[in-house]
């Protein structure tokens, strides 16, 4: 009866009760095939994506993608087992899938579910879900208008490489054999726009995007296009500088990688493989004392908010660092267990990373910084969490007495992440919101440019 709900509503999705009962019939199965845990997660996803090009639509997609996940434990042995098909009978034959597996998978001390005291016991509701009534002929013209501005921007502009707008509708459910299940839905809507500059032989590209639960929360297309024009103009007559020693400042959408790399050297996984260079730093200084890091998973609205992870663990506001000092690492349960600790409900990631930012705005921290290099882009994934050792291939501008003189590219800064993370003299208010991952531009006291 669930199964026909589900295919009755076409191009709608399902209500949360519909995959519930789902859910439960796989669980049901489980229990029935011999298992003695099980955990199951649908999803159910459809949307619309439209990209134009130099005026034209290049493409035009609509997208409806759902899957069921099963995974059973034998003891302490697993299993799992996938399927696109919700029909009763394919659910059986995965859940008999994932039972046959498991009855041949070796014995792991730390395989099976989350404590059942963690469990999620209230869904609060975060606002995520706000469905975009768009249609293809309003999504191409919004992204006509976008890659319009960008072209009409500057005469310098001699290329586009397209203008996209987006916009996603999901249905997760989880649910596992303590009895926990429970889901949500959430949406997702964006606008991006790349252009190509051009002057004389030089060429540089650049782009900008808008990124939000709420359609309505998104910068406008003409802003979104006129942002990126002005990002790959400002590229042109880019130079080569000489190897030197000198503060770098990250801009705001590249410093939330340098805490996708902390956050790295903290995930479970690493460590108990010791394969993280903050292996055994819990309650060391990581950082200078006016650094605070922390999750915040239950912001209404934000891009990373989830009442519950993977594992149904409720998650809750918590410090990773704190006066500069690790607070705590990144865990599921079964890293967890490797460890001896227990589960900070980060089955699947972090949820809305936190960076709090000082009392210098984007240009104080030019200023602060006097003479040195602005990043603007990275390239290339030269990052060893063995070691922190950190080299990657950089763009931006070269700045003097805090004013940026001229563009700067095939250029590669250098360091060690622990030197970095120790090293940073400030964060500043221009925070990055367009994701999970919050923070201001970061300034390091001193890496090595490496140029001619």
């Amino acid at each position: 009866m669930a199964n026909q709900a589900v295919e009755s509503r076409g191009a709608e999705l399902p209500q949360p009760a519909e995959l519930k009962a789902l859910v439960r019939l796989v669980l049901d199965e489980a229990k029935a095939g011999g298992a003695s845990a099980a955990e199951a997660g649908i999803s159910l996803e459809a949307g619309l994506s439209v990209t134009v090009r130099l005026g034209e639509v290049e493409t035009l997609e609509y997208h409806r993608d759902r899957g069921v996940g099963v995974t059973v434990y034998v003891g302490q042995r697993k299993g799992s087992a996938s399927t696109s098909d919700f029909a009763p009978q394919a659910l059986r034959e995965t859940v008999r899938a994932a039972c046959d597996i498991a009855r041949y998978t070796s014995e792991d001390d730390c395989a099976g579910l989350a404590d059942a005291a963690l469990m999620a016991t209230a869904i609060p509701d975060l606002d995520l879900c706000h469905p975009w009534d768009i249609d293809a002929a309003r999504g191409i013209e919004i992204a006509r208008r976008c890659e319009t501005a960008a072209r009409d921007a500057d005469a310098r502009i001699s290329n586009s490489e397209g203008a996209t707008l987006s916009s996603h509708r999901g249905l997760r459910v989880y649910g596992n054999s303590h009895g926990f299940v429970a889901g949500y839905p959430s949406t997702r809507h964006s606008i991006s726009c790349s252009v190509i500059a051009g002057r004389d032989a030089q060429m540089q590209r650049d782009d900008w995007y808008t990124v939000a639960r709420r359609h309505e929360d998104l910068e406008a297309a003409e802003q979104v296009g006129r942002r990126a024009a002005e990002r790959a103009v400002r590229r042109l007559g880019a130079r080569r500088l000489s190897t030197c020693q000198v503060p770098v400042l990250f801009a705001a959408d590249i410093a939330t990688g340098l805490f996708r790399g902390f956050v790295g050297a903290i995930r479970g996984g690493a460590l108990y493989r010791k394969s993280s260079f903050l292996l055994d730093h819990l309650g060391q200084q990581i950082f200078p004392d006016f650094v605070h890091v922390h999750e915040q998973p239950h912001l209404r609205g934000a891009l990373g908010s989830t009442p519950f992870d993977g594992e149904g663990v409720a998650t809750c506001a918590r410090d990773l660092i704190a006066d500069g000092v690790l607070q705590g690492y990144v865990l599921d349960s079964y890293s967890a267990c490797k460890l001896g600790l227990q589960t900070t409900g980060n089955a699947g990631g972090v949820h809305n990373l936190m960076v709090d930012s000082g009392t210098l705005d984007f240009d104080g921290l030019l200023r602060e910084m006097g003479t040195g290099l602005l990043v603007t882009e990275l390239m290339g994934q030269g990052v060893n969490m063995v070691t922190g050792d950190y080299s990657r291939g950089a763009a931006g501008f070269w700045v003097e007495n805090g004013v940026p003189q001229h563009p700067v590219e095939e250029i590669t800064i250098a360091g060690n992440l622990k030197d970095m993370f120790k090293n940073l003299i400030a964060i500043g208010t221009d925070v990055e919101h367009r994701g999970n991952y919050r923070t201001g531009s970061v300034l390091i006291e001193r890496m090595t440019v490496a140029g001619d």
